[in-house]
Formats: C-alpha cells, structure tokens, sequence
C-alpha cells in the first residue's frame, strides 16, 4: 500500500472505488454481492474497491445477520458530508 494512505481522499480513489461509494450511496448497506449485481464489476474489483473505501474509514463492514457467512457494507457518517464531486451532500 501507499503510504500516508490516511490522507487518502475519494477523490484520489479509483473509478471503481467511486463506483462502489455511488452505489452504497443511492442503495443503503449492501452486501458484496448485491453491490457486484448493482455495479456489474467483477468481485474482486468489489473487494479491493471495499479495502481501499474502509481504508480512508468511508465504509463500515457488519455482520449480515440473513446469511452471517456475508457481510455488509455501508457507508459511515462521516461519509455523509462526501460526494463524488467534492460537494457536501445535502438531504432534501
């Protein structure tokens, strides 16, 4: 990994990163299936989207209690005040 990851912004991700944050976004928490069926990436893109997106402490991993085998993922609070463009979301 880079250092100084901690600096790290979602605007210095990748495109699938910003993918994934997308559709956590519109979706609510989802499984890593459910944001591979949504995003139509590969898994493995999914989960390295998902490591990079925990890593800057964009996204939370749960317990998904349907199938505890899975996880879930979604997005923190702080993650509330981000969008792909730099502009603090605005819930209206």
């Amino acid at each position: 990994m880079m250092a100084g990851t901690s600096k790290e912004s979602l605007d210095d991700l990748p495109p699938s990163a910003k993918l994934v944050f997308k559709v956590l976004e519109y979706n609510g928490p989802l499984t890593q299936k459910g944001i591979v069926e949504e995003s139509m990436l590969s898994a493995r893109t999914v989960r390295y989207a998902l490591e990079r997106l925990e890593g800057i402490g964009i996204v939370d991993e749960d317990v998904y209690f349907a199938d505890a085998r899975q996880n879930l993922y979604q997005l923190t609070p702080a993650a509330d005040t981000v969008s792909g463009d730099g502009e603090p979301c605005t819930a209206d």
